[in-house]
């Protein structure tokens, strides 16, 4: 809170817009922002109840209770309700332009992806049936559908893969099969479509099915062979056995056990429904569960995510449910269902539930990533790309940030001098220069540290630019300090000499401006030499290679001259010869016709060596550019 006057007339200083504008920034990206907008106490003044408020305030003032609350609800509503509306808006923009599905919707929920285009689907029967083509997806992980494809596994039983596939394919569908044949009236009807002439059999809970793939006519499997990636003795190989036309044999089998705490309605909890129902294959032979977890397969398997069947998994990483569902005998008019939409508020919240979970699953290390403790001495940057002689490294300016982080540690001394001093009975709050000082730079230091400290707390990967938001704390900081001693402290004489002030802010914006230069190649990709570089590389934990970039400019010119040597051709030349060309032609008088056969001629794909006789007679080539005009002239 800010209350910067007794005349309650904006603020002097800069803290007010300041934290106003950097909280506008980082809302939704650190909910640290907040913590520092409400910071206030009771203050018991003269035996009577009135309220103080200690952030950012420029004087002993006390104020009643009912205008501290209006002014509590301003700033509330300025720097709370209004960065939030904003936040949330930027979502509902991204929701309406972004209809499209991409490499990142498999993170979110069917409900979600629902809504994207060429992901929502029509409504589908509500029933499953023996004899069903049907599509089975994973319920925790959002690893996608149960897939088949005709590779099979390097090691193991090397038996062909089964996996999860994030995206709708043919080689998602599976037939229901019942655990033994319908009867005909010359006997047992063989095949997977044999139920296609037959009365729905809705598939009830605790029945025992064979799921059969039928692009590649195997059947999903299992026996006791430890999966390729996950060889845990608790997991167990899933493949698809067999071929077409084979019966299949006792590992095929799975029972359905529904679950019914998860399942939608009453009916779901009885039988099979589309997405409404969910619930566990449990494998007949071996009570093995069809299990799948965040594991992905080598190149071997596309990198898609591992399944197996598990002893004792986990329930939330064995729940199914069956998103699509198709059978030649149910009727148009049968009951059908399809996902809920989430709507905005739903979409929104799943939203920042997966960014939070997605973030602090980033545990594994990185080549690139560092710690706090390394950020405001800026220890090391990131690496981004790095090609014929040229690098993007994430560093930033060091004359910026090491005086940000000293100003940093000027208001620590300072703090620890005045709490020493409040000890021992020195009455220096009573300065209003000395408590402003203590108050507005304070605000900022204490943004400085509510995006800074919560990072030791974290055991997720790290960056240099989970800095950032802390360090435009502490550049405001350094800019109030300067501020204080350059035109707010008498006692140091510089308040009297306003132009020595001014000529510090160009001198230290110049010297910024040449300190970005310097490393500016870094930044964009420029042409840079070796010298140069280990001129400016002060620390061996700045760890771009200087020996990537050339020894001399002279060596980058060749270099850059032999590229487009190389990735010069005819063609490339052309658009000059025809600019010439026009130009000459029209220092002749029948120009119109000369510049036409110029500009238009094109040399051939590919000319192949031969005698001059066998050129002449096959007519290989095209006529010389202009010969029709030189003819016409002899």
């Amino acid at each position: 809170m800010v209350l910067a006057r007794r005349d309650w007339i904006g603020p002097r200083c800069y803290s007010q817009r300041q934290v106003g504008r950097t909280l506008h920034h980082c809302v939704g990206r650190k909910l640290d922002s907040y913590a520092i907008v409400g910071v206030a106490w009771r203050h018991h003044h003269h035996n009577s109840r009135k309220y103080y408020l200690v952030l950012l305030v420029g004087s002993g003032l006390t104020i009643l209770q009912r205008l501290w609350f209006k002014h509590f609800f301003a700033r509330a509503f300025c720097l709370i309700i209004i960065p939030v509306a904003f936040y949330m808006a930027m979502f509902a923009i991204h929701f309406v332009c972004l209809v499209n599905p991409g490499d990142g919707d498999g993170f979110m929920s069917s409900e979600f992806q629902a809504t994207l285009n060429s992901k929502s689907m029509q409504d589908v029967p509500a029933d499953v049936a023996f004899g069903s083509r049907v599509s089975i997806r994973h319920h925790n992980t959002q690893g996608g559908y149960l897939h088949s494809h005709s590779h099979m596994y390097p090691t193991g039983s090397k038996q062909q893969q089964i996996t999860l596939y994030p995206h709708k394919d043919d080689n998602n569908i599976f037939i229901m099969e019942n655990q033994t044949q319908p009867e005909g009236p010359d006997g047992p009807i063989t095949g997977p479509k044999a139920w296609d002439d037959l009365d729905p059999i809705m598939v009830e809970d605790r029945a025992v099915i064979r799921l059969y793939h039928a692009p590649t006519h195997r059947r999903v499997h299992s026996h006791d062979v430890r999966p390729p990636v996950t060889e845990a003795d608790w997991q167990n190989e899933v493949s698809a056995y067999g071929y077409e036309g084979f019966e299949g044999d006792a590992n095929d089998l799975f029972r359905v056990e529904i679950i019914k705490s998860m399942s939608d309605g009453t009916e779901a909890k009885k039988r099979l429904r589309t997405i409404q129902t969910k619930f566990k294959l449990v494998h007949v032979m071996t009570g093995c569960v069809l299990f799948s977890h965040k594991v992905k397969l080598p190149d071997w398997g596309f990198e898609q995510q591992e399944v197996t069947c598990a002893r004792g998994g986990t329930l939330p990483n064995s729940v199914w449910y069956i998103e699509s569902n198709v059978h030649p005998k149910l009727k148009e008019d049968a009951e059908k269902v399809n996902y809920r939409h989430p709507g905005f508020f739903g979409k929104f919240w799943e939203l920042q539930k997966v960014m939070w979970k997605t973030n602090a699953g980033l545990v594994e290390s990185h080549a690139w990533d560092s710690r706090p403790p390394s950020w405001p001495v800026l220890r090391r940057g990131i690496n981004f790309w790095g090609k014929e002689h040229r690098q993007i490294y994430l560093i930033g300016n060091p004359l910026i940030w090491w005086s940000s982080t000293a100003a940093i540690v000027v208001y620590a001394i300072f703090k620890g001098i005045a709490v020493l001093r409040w000890q021992r009975g020195f009455n220096d709050y009573q300065n209003s220069t000395f408590k402003r000082f203590d108050y507005e730079i304070g605000a900022s230091v204490l943004g400085w540290a509510f995006h800074y400290f919560p990072f030791y707390l974290m055991q997720r990967q790290l960056f240099l630019h989970h800095y950032f938001p802390a360090l435009y704390f502490a550049i405001i900081a350094l800019c109030q300090i300067y501020d204080f001693v350059t035109a707010r402290v008498s006692n140091i004489g510089l308040k009297q000499r306003p132009a020595i002030g001014q000529a510090g802010v160009l001198l230290f914006l110049g010297l910024s401006i040449v300190v970005f230069t310097l490393y500016s190649p870094l930044t964009y990709g420029s042409p840079w030499t070796r010298d140069a570089c280990k001129q400016v590389k002060l620390f061996g934990t700045w760890d771009w290679d200087c020996n990537n970039f050339h020894t001399s400019v002279s060596t980058q010119r060749f270099s850059a001259w032999h590229t487009a040597a190389d990735s010069n051709s005819t063609t490339s030349i052309l658009p000059m010869f025809q600019s010439v060309a026009t130009l000459l032609c029209h220092l002749h008088p029948r120009h119109h016709r000369l510049r036409r056969e110029l500009t238009t001629w094109a040399p051939p794909r590919k000319v192949r060596t031969q005698s001059w006789k066998k050129r002449k007679a096959k007519s290989l080539l095209p006529p010389t550019p202009g010969a029709s005009w030189l003819a016409k002239r002899e």
